[in-house]
Order: structure tokens, then C-alpha cells, then sequence
């Protein structure tokens, strides 16, 4: 496997203590391209030397291993260890004289030279917000890519790529759209200039500009667009409206019995034999008795051939019993958000809190039943976007969306529960900052990440 880095004492040196670590594979193409780029020489040190290797692993010296170097960012441990400049030990005076005098300069090296591939970078947007999230109905992902790769270099946030945005991103020449909607929803059978949106996608492709949206896996996400909006109102305990479960393959439990041990095993060994079923637990039915009581696990894809197989047992077949079977929840992930407010607060102290945070100088108020802008607010329900199917029925002093039919604020006062409505885009647009922010420690420097400044939503108060 050639192309990898090897850092290595030369023979003249001595021999390398006990220690060493092994990078996680995350650091392979790090490694790789700090070679390429000559970054790995100390002129002052002979010790170390800048070789290629067959093998697939970086070793590194060990005070590096007091570092948490197993992370998602290529560069950032590099950075935690050159800044970390109080470190002394009797093992890197020796090795490293001169190390920690350059270290600012050295990983502000680094971090320039390092050049990211779109793959990479979509690497990052699925562990920000993993796309298995998502709602079934949505079209999340990469959803432009063009045919020729070219490094990243410049990301536009947009909350929607508009005629105005596509223009603002082939000015700076950028080379990833980060679309907060997806801007490509419904199938097109045909790419022709009639329709704005496949106007868009034929732009991107001839400026060679590839196009990603996260929409509801970045609302369902712990610490989210939805988290981020309720947080506008206050310090509380947050729950989830609606949970999100794992994705992993469902897995049943199934529960039979068979006469004997012998028929124990064959029927083991014919689960065996057809690879079917992962777990098996099985016991004495009665002390009195030869029969056992069999417990086994299956994933959804062999239950059919496990039943086939137990079919042909009498007694396995008349007793089998398949137990339902439910997805894992994922704690903290899911659409919509309810808080229990730390502090309660008025209705019109919530008004003004949710304006400074989406930066807004008007939302529009619906009253509750019997409330006033005096009343107390102690529970608050959000839904970023449209959140009249999220927010539905959920019993709250506040509920805060972007949009709600007319006939559905009438329902949700009508209960009791104040709406404030912020218009769709403008109850998400200020998370892009975020979104901004959190990119940035993932990428490195080299990678220019910007808020797009024609995004605005199409509604204005006039």
C-alpha cells in the first residue's frame, strides 16, 4: 500500500523507546500529504529523516501519544500539540530541541498546505450532521457533482440556492454549495433552461460547482438547527417532539423449543450451515423434560430462511413465537424540540428574546385562549421551518415555527398555546453561522468558508 508516511529514527540515532502509537486511519491522508509537501523536517535535528513506507501506518513519537490525536480533524491534535508549548520531558528534549519554538508557525504551515477533496469534506458534513437523519421524504446529500474533481477550496453557506446565490458562488469561484433546503426536490426527466431549479443544477455543473443539502438531518441532529432555535428562548430541559431511531437493519427475536439435545444441535447446525441467526441462547425446559427452550436473534433479512429452516422440526415450528421488534432510539435526535424553561418568562419577554436571536425586527404573534402578552410562558415547542406537522398537539405555553396555515393557528390558540411565526427561512437562516463555526474545526485553513450575502428570505414586511 504505497503513499504512506513513515516517520522514522535514522540507524545513527538510538533506539526508540516503548510507547509509540498507531494513528488512526483518520490521519493516513494528513500523514500523506505532509510528506508531499516536505512539511515533516527538522533541519536541526538529524535524527529524523522523511522516508515513504509500504506499510499502512503512521507512527508517531512517544509524547504525542498524551494527546487525543484520534479525531476527525486532520490538523487540530497536530495543532493541540505544537501550542501546548510547557511540555518538557527528558524524550522530546532529546528529539525535538527546537520543536516547540516553531510550533505557531509550523502548524499555520500545515494547515495552509493541506488540500481537501470533496469526498473529504462530505466526510465532515456526515459526522455534523449524519444523513440517516433525515426524514424519508427528503432529498438530502450531495445532489450535484461534477464530473471533473478539483480540491476545495471555497464553501458557500446559502439557507437557498437562488438565482442570486448561484451567481454570488460562480463570482468567488467557489467550489461546494452548502444549501440548507435542497434546491433539486421532485425527479426532472429532462435538464432544459425553462425551469429556474434546472437552470441552477446545469449552472453548477458547467462552473464545475458541486451542491449539498442537509435540510432534516441538520433539524433532527442533537445540537441542531431545532436546539439552536429553542435556545433563543432560554435555558431549560429539552426533550425531543419526535425521536429519531437508529438506522441499523432490524433485528427480531424469535423463541421455540425442540425435544431433545440431538435435535438441539441439528437444528443449530442447520442455522449454521445457512449463516442464518447471530445469538443463541438455550436452556432445560424442565428439569424433568429433554426438551430445551431455544432464544435466538436474527437481523430482518434472515428471518425468512430461519423459519423455513425451523419448519421442518414439528415441535420448533408449533412453538415458535417471533417477538416484535423496535428500533433503538438515538438520544437527543429528532424533529421538533419541547423545553421546560429553567425560568419561566413572560409572552412578550419571549417575543423579544426570539427576535435578537434570529436577528429580526417583526415575527407575528397569535395569543393563546385567555392569554395576554403578560401571561406566563413555562414550556416552549419549536419547529424550524414549517412546524404545524411536528407541533401538533403538543401541549406547550409558546409554540415557535416559521410558518402555519391560517386554519392551524386557529387550532393551536384555540387550545391555549401562542404562536410566534418568524417566516419559514428565517427561523433557520442564523444557524448557518454555526454551521460556519463548526465546519472551521473540522477543515483546515486552507479551506475559506463563507456566509452567502444574497441569501434572504422572499417574504418582507413592508
Amino acid at each position: 500500500m504505497p503513499g504512506f508516511s513513515l516517520l522514522r529514527c535514522t540507524p545513527e540515532s538510538k533506539q526508540m523507546p516503548g510507547g509509540w502509537l498507531k494513528a488512526s486511519m483518520r490521519l493516513f491522508r494528513l500523514a500523506h500529504r505532509l510528506a508531499n509537501a516536505t512539511l515533516w523536517s527538522f533541519p536541526h535535528n538529524p535524527l529524523f529523516v522523511r522516508t515513504l513506507s509500504v506499510s499502512p501506518t503512521v507512527f508517531l513519537p512517544q509524547p504525542f501519544s498524551l494527546f487525543p490525536l484520534l479525531c476527525s480533524k486532520y490538523c487540530t491534535s497536530f495543532t493541540h500539540i505544537c501550542s501546548f508549548k510547557s511540555y518538557r520531558c527528558s524524550l522530546c528534549s532529546v528529539l525535538f530541541p527546537d520543536f516547540f519554538s516553531v510550533s505557531s508557525a509550523f502548524c499555520h504551515s500545515i494547515q495552509s498546505h493541506i488540500t481537501m477533496t470533496l469526498a473529504d469534506v462530505l466526510g465532515v458534513l456526515e459526522q455534523l450532521a449524519p444523513l440517516s437523519l433525515a426524514e424519508p421524504w427528503d432529498n438530502v446529500g450531495l445532489l450535484v457533482e461534477p464530473s471533473r474533481p478539483r480540491p476545495i477550496q471555497t464553501i458557500l453557506l446559502t439557507n437557498d440556492l437562488t438565482i442570486a446565490v448561484m451567481e454570488e458562488a460562480e463570482d468567488m469561484s467557489c467550489d461546494l454549495i452548502i444549501s440548507y433546503h435542497p434546491p433539486l426536490f421532485r425527479p426532472f426527466k429532462r435538464l432544459v433552461q425553462k425551469d429556474w431549479k434546472q437552470q441552477l443544477a446545469i449552472r453548477a455543473l458547467e462552473a464545475g460547482i458541486a451542491v449539498y443539502s442537509p435540510h432534516t438531518s441538520l433539524d433532527s441532529v442533537k445540537g441542531g438547527i431545532n436546539d439552536w432555535l429553542i435556545g433563543g428562548v432560554g435555558s431549560g430541559s429539552v426533550s425531543v417532539l419526535h425521536q429519531a431511531v437508529s438506522s441499523a437493519p432490524i433485528c427480531h427475536k424469535l423463541e421455540f423449543t425442540v425435544r431433545n439435545h440431538e435435535e438441539l444441535n441439528t437444528v443449530l447446525a442447520e442455522l449454521k450451515e445457512r449463516e442464518a441467526g447471530r445469538t443463541f441462547k438455550f436452556s432445560a425446559a424442565r428439569p424433568d423434560s429433554d426438551m430445551y427452550s431455544v432464544s435466538m436473534s436474527c437481523m430482518d433479512s434472515e428471518l425468512t430462511g430461519v423459519v423455513q429452516i425451523l419448519s421442518k422440526h414439528l415441535l420448533a415450528c408449533q412453538s415458535l413465537n417471533i417477538l416484535p421488534s423496535s428500533k433503538p432510539p438515538l438520544p437527543g435526535c429528532g424533529q421538533g424540540r419541547r423545553s421546560i424553561l429553567d425560568e419561566p418568562i413572560s409572552v412578550a419577554a419571549a417575543v423579544d428574546r426570539v427576535k435578537a436571536h434570529l436577528g429580526l425586527s417583526h415575527v407575528r404573534l397569535a395569543l393563546g385562549a385567555q392569554q395576554t402578552l403578560e401571561s406566563t410562558v413555562s414550556t416552549v415547542a419549536v419547529c424550524a421551518g414549517s412546524g404545524s406537522s411536528v407541533l401538533q398537539g403538543v401541549k406547550a405555553d409558546l409554540c415557535v415555527t416559521g410558518e402555519m396555515s391560517h386554519h392551524e393557528v386557529l387550532d393551536t390558540v384555540a387550545a391555549g398555546t401562542s404562536v410566534i411565526l418568524c417566516d419559514h427561512s428565517n427561523s433557520e437562516r442564523g444557524f448557518l453561522s454555526v454551521l460556519r463555526e463548526r465546519l472551521a474545526v473540522h477543515l483546515p485553513e486552507s479551506v475559506s468558508i463563507r456566509l452567502s450575502q444574497k441569501d434572504r428570505d422572499p417574504l418582507e414586511v413592508v
